[in-house]
């Protein structure tokens, strides 16, 4: 098991969640300052921090894997659990310099909906057609 802190705006007070997780399996509790405790399992890390997310829609988790254009290649989800994802720009192919750690600070563009994410991922593939 791995442990995460990340930290999460909840009704604009900073708090940090504590993530532990296993990458064999993949699986993933958070427990929260004020003791709030969930565990979920997954296809990989990356959709476990997602299911968490959703679960607590009031609250913003400042990293990268709750970023509106971060998603792992299927490859990176299958090998490696998808702790490393792809950080998509409308119209650019994704390249290594895009590679990020879903557990790396972020504040810009969060969500609270894994499914926006999945959205933004499908217009991402649609904008390199043209």
């Amino acid at each position: 098991m791995k442990t995460q802190k990340i930290p999460v705006l909840i009704a604009d007070k900073l708090e940090t969640a504590v993530l532990t997780y296993d990458e064999r399996t993949p699986t993933m509790k958070v427990m929260l300052e004020n003791g709030w405790t969930t565990q979920t399992s997954g296809a990989d890390i990356y959709e476990c921090l997602g299911k968490i997310i959703k679960e607590l829609p009031n609250a913003k988790f400042l990293c990268k894997g709750a970023k509106l254009n971060v998603r792992p290649s299927s490859m990176s989800s299958q090998m490696g659990a998808g702790i490393m994802a792809y950080e998509h720009k409308l119209g650019v192919k994704a390249s290594r310099k895009d590679i990020v750690n879903i557990f790396d600070y972020d504040d810009e563009q969060i969500v609270n909906d894994p499914q926006m994410q999945t959205d933004y991922f499908f217009r991402w593939l649609e904008s390199l057609k043209k």
